[in-house]
């Protein structure tokens, strides 16, 4: 197990005289330990105290020989008090040698030195109460706390290829450049682990920057300059793409509580060779300029917390993207920010947005959610009804300009509309959802407060009155209006477009479809209506054809009540509200039928005379305003049995079954049916198809 007789140590210690482990020492400084497979680290200065090859390496920190009472090198006074040598010998053996993780000749021996870095929250005499056992790397210098977690942290190292010591030292530890967008960043070692690092960099919300960018972008072109923040900025570098491509356009302020972070964003934005004022109280700015470049773009760094520096200053345009909900800055965020403004946050806690977590979602943002089929636009409601919350008390609407869940986040970017009656008409959109267990079908509740003596009349479905029991379940409070602006993503994927966002282009197309409710195929770069006019949050705004320029008039209140009043005789122009929520065709396909594919199920259900489109929530998921019964009507219609090999796909007729829309299939169609299916299979055929339709995933609906 690695441990050394005690009699054998103390027995070489004796035998060795002093002149030879000074030049023993001397020799391990000037030359460095060959290892077997022939790599050659230099640990002996860089290595932390409780990285060891032999028990007596480690009873060498602390000199044994002289009969005086001597502390352990390896634990604090607080913890062990200082002893003889025989007493200490015992306790460095038994308690740190013997529970060591061994890797290549060396022990990782435990350490109870308040090395490891705790959290912001614990303070003064707290730190050392909550400092315990952990071990160092010896390839990456984290600290870990398990015994086991160490032996897999370091097998995870072994298994990707790094089995040499990648720190120089441990005080200063290599920073790494990243460049995304035309910007670098500095970033530590261990920038993916949130916990553990002060700059926490993830390459997967690459997508979450894009479209803030875009937002922000569209919003510096109906007004210049306009103040922007990033709340949390960790590396800076979302606010330094905003400086070095919108540049003039707008004022970027990046705050972020750690001391650390703000030395990286300094950093970051002399490397981008951008100004940079420290602070608000500081008038002189400190940064670099290019060469012979007069450069304007300054950014301001500030250390504050960031309901402090919301409470403090307007912007007219804030971004929040805390490690986790956003609920806590939501109040501060609409206290200050300018009318007409924008407010942007990504939410990082999908465990309790989707639903895995759902006693956190009670107590985040009040609401009751259970899993269900359309849970990822579940959670962008959820949010954008905590927005609207914390908006109306502080006198303020919103309009909901994009909604995006994905895997990793949940973006919602609203406007802010000042004023009561603003307020009052988007909290009116708060309302409960009512869910069936049964067959999924939901609906909102009616507006009012009289209560129904009978709720589930409200449901299409008619699960409550053939199941016992109770079948439906009442969530929220939920949002239940309208998820994007069709206009602003239109100029969202033109400043795409402009400068080069490929991967924000695909998802702005699907959501510009799903916002008009239609297919892709019949996608234009215009509107229905005037290709010059686009009305937004109740505000008429005029783009150019190229629409690479676009202003938002706003003047004074009275002008802004003309603009509106136009705005709300010409609002019947416009395309309807997209319909709410969604269809998964996998979790209503019927057992032992082939259903037709996605892009043909859309025209069939937009033959039928319902709106219809794809959704970014789900790859499979459908978008239509047709009720769930004549949903799984048109896919068992257009569906095949199963065992029909090479059959094309088309629609199937059940006897006294008509169409959808209430057309006699023609008699074309009829003999075609005769010719492909002669009389003796068709009993068989007709036998084999489903009379009731059944979710894969519960029982009969």
């Amino acid at each position: 197990d690695g441990v050394v007789d005690s009699d054998k140590v103390n027995n070489l210690d004796a035998k060795i005289p002093e002149s030879q482990l000074e030049t023993e020492e001397k020799g391990m400084e000037e030359k460095p330990t060959r290892e077997s497979d022939g790599n050659i680290w230099d640990l002996s200065r860089d290595k932390h105290i409780s990285i060891q090859r032999h028990l007596a390496d480690l009873e060498k920190l602390v000199d044994l020989r002289e009969d005086k009472k001597k502390p352990c090198p390896l634990c604090p006074e607080e913890k062990f008090k200082a002893c003889y040598s025989h007493k200490l010998h015992r306790h460095l053996q038994n308690l740190h040698w013997k529970v060591s993780v061994e890797f290549k000749g060396y022990r990782m021996c435990i350490c109870h030195l308040p090395c490891r870095p705790v959290k912001p929250n614990l303070v003064g005499d707290q730190t050392l109460s909550k400092m315990g056992a952990h071990y160092h790397c010896i390839i990456c210098s984290a600290t870990i706390i398990r015994r086991t977690d160490m032996i897999g942290h370091i097998n995870r190292h072994v298994n990707k290829g790094e089995t040499e010591s990648r720190f120089i030292t441990v005080r200063a530890p290599t920073n790494q450049v990243i460049k995304e967008s035309a910007t670098d960043v500095q970033v530590l070692p261990n920038h993916s682990t949130p916990q553990k690092t002060d700059s926490y960099f993830n390459p997967k919300m690459k997508l979450n920057r894009q479209l803030i960018f875009c937002a922000l972008a569209v919003l510096a072109e109906e007004r210049k300059p306009i103040e922007c923040l990033d709340a949390f900025g960790a590396t800076g570098i979302m606010g330094l793409q905003w400086a070095k491509h919108l540049r003039s356009s707008v004022k970027v302020t990046i705050n972020d509580c750690n001391e650390n972070s703000v030395k990286i964003i300094k950093e970051n934005c002399h490397l981008n060779k951008l100004k940079v004022k420290l602070n608000m109280k500081e008038g002189d700015s400190d940064g670099t300029v290019g060469d012979g470049e007069e450069n304007t773009d300054t950014i301001e760094v500030t250390k504050l917390d960031a309901n402090v520096i919301m409470h403090l200053r307007s912007f007219d345009f804030i971004h929040l993207d805390p490690f986790g909900t956003s609920v806590n800055y939501l109040d501060s965020a609409f206290r200050n920010v300018r009318n007409l403004g924008i407010v942007s946050l990504t939410s990082t806690d999908i465990s309790s947005l989707y639903a895995k977590a759902q006693h956190v979602a009670l107590r985040h943002y009040g609401c009751n959610i259970v899993r269900t089929e359309y849970y990822k636009e579940l959670a962008a409601r959820i949010v954008i009804a905590a927005v609207t919350r914390a908006a109306a008390r502080c006198n303020k609407g919103i309009e909901v300009l994009l909604a995006v869940a994905l895997e990793h986040f949940v973006l919602v970017v609203v406007r802010v509309l000042r004023g009561p009656s603003t307020a009052d008409n988007s909290a009116k959109k708060i309302r409960y959802l009512i869910h069936c267990q049964w067959c999924e079908e939901r609906i909102f509740q009616k507006e009012g407060n009289m209560v129904e003596e009978n709720p589930y009349q409200q449901l299409p479905c008619d699960c409550h009155g053939s199941m016992p029991g109770r079948t439906a379940v009442i969530l929220g409070p939920l949002w239940s209006g309208s998820l994007f602006n069709t206009g602003f993503l239109r100029r969202m994927l033109l400043e795409a477009v402009q400068y080069g966002l490929d991967e924000a282009q695909p998802l702005l197309k699907t959501l510009v479809c799903e916002a008009e409710c239609t297919t892709l195929k019949h996608f234009s770069t215009h509107g229905p209506g005037d290709e010059n006019k686009q009305e937004e949050c109740g505000v008429y705004i005029k783009t150019s054809n190229n629409s690479a320029e676009s202003y938002l008039v706003a003047g004074k209140r009275k002008g802004e009540e003309v603009i509106r009043g136009a705005a709300k005789r010409q609002r019947g122009e416009h395309s309807a509200e997209h319909p709410a929520f969604y269809y998964n065709v996998h979790r209503h396909s019927i057992r032992g039928m082939n259903m037709p594919k996605l892009n043909k199920f859309l025209n069939y259900l937009s033959e039928a005379g319902y709106r219809v489109s794809r959704t970014h929530f789900d790859p499979m998921g459908v978008r239509t305003n047709a009720p769930l019964a004549q949903f799984k009507t048109v896919l068992m219609k257009y569906s095949t049995p199963t065992y029909t090999l090479g059959q094309a796909e088309g629609p199937v007729h059940l006897p006294g079954d008509g169409q959808v829309g209430g057309e006699v299939p023609a008699a074309a169609d009829t003999k075609e049916e005769d010719a492909e299916f002669p009389e003796d299979d068709k009993s068989g055929i007709l036998d084999a198809v489903p009379t009731q339709s059944f979710p894969t995933d519960c029982a009969a609906d």
